[in-house]
């Protein structure tokens, strides 16, 4: 386990890699230890430049670090591609852990179960972890996650970005970017003030359909009729530019005699000759789902709204919000996007430092406590010590 802690109180610096600036703080920061958590967002094309990644990895040798690959990095309020944003926290009285394993789709309850098995303790508060975003099943890798955990413990991340492309991501592994991986913190400690909150904002429309065929995260028919055709009939010339275009109309699912939890589904990948889908999260056959279409308005009052539910007040301290939002939302706010991000910011406590990424999945606790994986969200965790 994590040894005490030696610091008398938590301090955070957020900063910024770009190719043609250098670091943003110009030295890194002289925080690192073994009670400093530090996370990286980077965009994909780090994934063959990774000297910074390899810099960052050096200088905080002692600390937990995790980072991902994205569709894009939010620093403050504002939105860049081809940088690496990057928070490192050193806390007061708050453990860590960091662990991590290899994944894939059919491995990912295995992964998530054998994740919990390093983590769970009594003190446990919190986990947040960054995995592979398109050969894994994300809502398997947080159930067998869950399922090893206490009642209570927060479960926070997202699945990682390559853009609009969908070729390839990447997780931190070993100071490396690589892929097929999940990677996670734990929290352990009294002292820590976690906050989550997780919103939409997309208005459902047509009628409700039936999975009436899937194998896990692959869907093959919705009311018997083949998925990839109904979604082309939707996308019309837009089909072209399957998957990152099926984005524009996620699925709402539900189950059939539940109105209450309702989480939703975006596409990863198409295979043609088999007209299926495979999507981020599990589509149980028998489940309900209905299309979604974008609400401009309601898609920035959703980020505000996630922020004011995450909201971290009265702390002496320092606060972090981590913010991952889905790639399929910034698509469709184009122009608009930084607007969510400066509704989230605005909602939270004077002096809040964010950054986060646009992710292939966000992972965030229902109102009722039970962690899932979601899509077309955005879902913030606040981090501060008492």
């Amino acid at each position: 386990m994590p040894t005490a802690v030696s610091h008398s109180r938590a301090v955070l610096q957020t900063f910024q890699y770009s190719a043609h600036a250098g670091w943003s703080c110009g030295r890194l920061p002289e925080l690192d230890s073994e009670h400093t958590f530090v996370v990286a967002f980077g965009a994909p094309e780090f994934g063959q430049d990774a000297a910074p990644l390899a810099e960052l990895t050096r200088h905080f040798a002692k600390s937990s670090l995790v980072g991902c690959s994205t569709a894009g990095e939010i620093f403050g309020t504002r939105m860049h591609d081809a940088t690496i944003t990057v928070a490192a926290m050193r806390f007061a009285r708050t453990r860590l852990r960091r662990v991590s394993a290899p994944v894939s789709q059919s491995t990912s309850f295995a992964t998530g179960a054998a994740l919990a098995r390093q983590l769970a303790a009594g003190d446990l508060k919190a986990v947040f972890l960054l995995a592979e975003g398109l050969d894994i099943n994300g809502s398997e890798l947080v159930r067998g996650l869950s399922s090893g955990l206490l009642p209570g413990v927060v479960v926070t991340g997202g699945l990682a970005g390559d853009g609009d492309r969908f070729q390839r991501t990447w997780v931190l592994e070993a100071g490396a970017p690589a892929s097929g991986i999940v990677s996670a913190v734990g929290f352990y400690g009294d002292a820590l003030r976690v906050g989550h909150g997780f919103k939409g904002g997309w208005d459902a429309f047509g009628p409700e359909r039936m999975v009436s065929r899937s194998s896990g995260n692959v869907l093959y028919e919705l009311d018997g009729k083949p998925a990839l055709a109904l979604y082309k009939q939707y996308l019309g010339d837009r089909a072209k530019g399957l998957p990152a275009t099926a984005l524009l109309f996620p699925l709402t699912m539900r189950a059939p005699h539940d109105h209450d939890k309702v989480v939703v589904r975006t596409v990863l990948a198409v295979d043609e000759q088999q007209q299926s889908m495979r999507f981020a999260g599990d589509l149980p056959m028998g489940h309900i789902t209905r299309f979604m279409r974008a609400n401009f308005d309601r898609l920035v009052e959703g980020a505000s709204a996630a922020a004011r539910l995450s909201n971290c007040s009265d702390v002496p301290g320092p606060v972090l919000a981590l913010t991952v939002s889905c790639v399929g939302r910034r698509l469709v706010l184009g122009e608009r996007t930084e607007e969510e991000i400066e509704a989230a910011l605005d909602a939270l406590p004077a002096g809040t430092e964010q950054i986060g990424f646009y992710s292939y999945g966000e992972v965030s606790p229902l109102t009722n406590g039970q962690c899932d994986l979601h899509n077309q969200t955005m879902t913030l965790t606040t981090l501060a010590e008492a």
